[in-house]
């Protein structure tokens, strides 16, 4: 469950942050305002006191920072990191995100600015090759987490892109058009989350770029064995191909199985060629590349030799790139979808569960009228009630509130609800029932897991109260119009083995009513951030004495709504009301 709830808010970061990357990378082909850009965007993410971004030299395989923040310029110049060497030269060797939590006790740090303990650092690559690393010091340690490095591993893998894309472009004017064109595509590629959707739209982009007569899309399955049919046209036509090719079979497997475009000018003369289409004569195919493991390839043909150029190739080299991140930021959307909808329905399931262990129905006495209610802050809750028969006319009620919210405390409510019914055949008294309870909970005890119940015992024949509290909020005795505050406070269960809890006793008359509630109640907040208060509900049980359990149930919920209007709800809510009857039968 905090599983889930981790993925679900990582979900709720990941599409505007692509928005945001994609804008970086693709509004400008000149690589000193991208790395600028990009600088500006990891610090929304995380702020940062030292960061640099170094670019590999191909030829002296060293690592020169490009870009920095927080290093002293005369440093940042002559600094030569090579491959393999510190963490940002393992970064780089071994094309993966370095974590150091304290670079004190790593023998692998180069020390750079004085006073660093935690760095991480994370490649650049792109087209199968490492061409910089983006790092961040601090001078805090542990300060980075695994949600930084998975933030900023999906900025580096953009941001190469960018990167490679503003370096062809300084080398080679003349593909100007080409590369804005690949930009554009590339923006809005990344805005596509459904993958259905995403590969036609590769389609009829690409067809911008390269005049093919023959495309498909074909995408790794799951045993990593075989390429599989996603998406294929042919002149103009959707048609659907399951043909599954092996790797290293055909062009295509033959692509993927090198990691490299291959170009055909001549099918009838490749043996790799696999007869799909009679009329194809020259083909294309580029592998998708994400993190150094191909996922699927994008496939061209054309009816004429020799059709497609060494142009062609560069162009459909560095589309694959931005494909392959938008194919696989797809199936990670699609699957925290799945995932959320699993979770939601998971959730509509407990949360049933749960009120289906709530009392169906107050109990029907001849003194007494019982009014109760239950609203937990998220789906599920960990505030409980529960009513248990006794023998000779009596009845407990029990009002909980377990620590923390969700489906913990939902869980632990009802290994608390299960413990005091298993004790409740021998009628305990209420302090009695607390330490037995505190006992069990005790021999199971749960780190940083407590409840806190106030168990109360009704005779009707006589009518008589007593109670015992364990942590709640002091419950109201409304009698002879007044409001009285009965003084039973303790410790919370759970917590202490040899916690005592006092005992009082009630003689209530017709009209009496008792009203009890959870710490949600009273803390509830307005958009001030001022709390509902204990003044609040002290007033409107006063003024509610003369009327019904339920009204005094209902007006406590409506006003506490009507005060954190528009404020989420932070904590479960539950109050239980009960009112003596007149000689008549009815509430007084």
């Amino acid at each position: 469950m905090e599983s889930a709830a981790v993925q679900t808010d990582l979900q709720s970061k990941i599409e505007p942050l692509l928005l945001e990357v994609a804008d970086v990378v693709n509004t400008t082909l000149d690589l000193d305002t991208t790395l600028r850009r990009v600088a500006e965007l990891v610090r929304k993410v995380f702020d940062y006191e030292i960061f640099a971004i170094l670019l590999l030299n191909e030829k002296t395989q060293e690592l020169r920072i490009r870009f920095n923040v927080g290093y002293k310029r005369e440093l940042a110049d002559k600094i030569r990191i090579k491959m393999g060497e510190g963490v940002t030269g393992l970064a780089a060797q071994h094309r993966e995100a370095m974590l150091v939590g304290d670079v004190t006790t790593d023998p692998r740090y180069i020390s750079g600015v004085p006073d660093v303990r935690s760095e991480l650092a994370v490649p650049l690559i792109v087209k199968n090759k490492v061409i910089g690393v983006i790092d961040i010091e601090s001078p805090q340690p542990n300060h980075f987490t695994e949600e930084h490095k998975r933030l900023l591993t999906l900025i580096a893998s953009r941001m190469a892109v960018g990167i490679e894309n503003a370096r062809l472009y300084t080398r080679t004017t003349r593909q100007a058009r080409t590369l804005l064109l690949l930009n554009e595509i590339a923006r809005e590629l990344t805005s596509i989350l459904n993958l259905d959707e995403l590969l036609k739209r590769i389609a009829e982009l690409l067809s911008r770029l390269i005049n093919y007569q023959m495309f498909s899309i074909l995408l790794v399955d799951p045993t990593g064995e075989k390429l599989q049919h996603r998406f294929s046209l042919r002149f103009q036509e959707n048609i659907h191909l399951k043909h599954d090719i092996p790797i290293g079979e055909g062009v295509v497997g033959y692509a993927v199985q090198q990691k490299e475009v291959v170009l055909v000018s001549d099918v009838t003369k490749d043996s790799h060629y696999i007869l799909l289409n009679p009329e194809t004569r020259s083909e294309l195919a580029a592998p998708l590349i994400y993190k150094d493991k191909v996922i699927g390839v994008l496939d061209l043909e054309h009816t004429r030799r020799g059709f497609f150029t060494d142009d062609h190739k560069r162009t459909i080299t560095t589309l694959a790139a931005q494909v392959a991140i938008a194919i696989e930021n797809a199936r990670l959307y699609e699957q925290i979808e799945r995932q959320e909808k699993r979770l939601e329905r998971d959730l509509a399931l407990a949360r049933e569960l749960q009120f289906r262990l709530l009392p169906q129905a107050p109990p029907h006495l001849a003194n007494l009228e019982v009014a109760a209610k239950f609203s937990p802050a998220r789906a599920i809750g960990g505030d409980l009630y529960d009513f248990v028969d006794y023998s000779l006319s009596r009845f407990a009620m029990v009002i909980g509130d377990v620590s923390g919210k969700g489906a913990p405390a939902a869980i632990y409510a009802a290994l608390v609800s299960g413990i005091l019914r298993s004790h409740a055949p021998i009628e305990p008294g209420p302090a009695e029932m607390l330490s037995a309870v505190n006992f069990s909970l005790g021999e199971r005890r749960i780190e940083g897991q407590f409840v806190s119940i106030i168990f109360a015992l009704w005779d009707d024949s006589n009518r008589t109260l007593q109670v015992a509290n364990s942590g709640l909020p002091r419950p109201l005795y409304c009698h002879d119009g007044k409001i009285e505050v009965i003084e039973a406070t303790g410790l919370p269960l759970g917590l202490f083995d040899d916690a005592d809890y006092d005992e009082f006793t009630f003689h209530a008359n017709p009209g009496d009513m008792f009203v009890f509630f959870s710490d949600g109640i009273l803390d509830a907040r307005n958009q001030a951030g001022d709390m509902f208060g204990r003044r609040r509900v002290e007033e409107i049980v006063a003024k509610s004495c003369e009327f019904s359990a339920d009204w005094v149930v209902d007006s406590l919920f409506k006003a506490v709504a009507e005060h954190a209007a528009g404020v989420e709800t932070f904590d479960d809510q539950t109050v239980v009301a009960i009112k003596v009857k007149n000689p008549s039968g009815t509430a007084q």
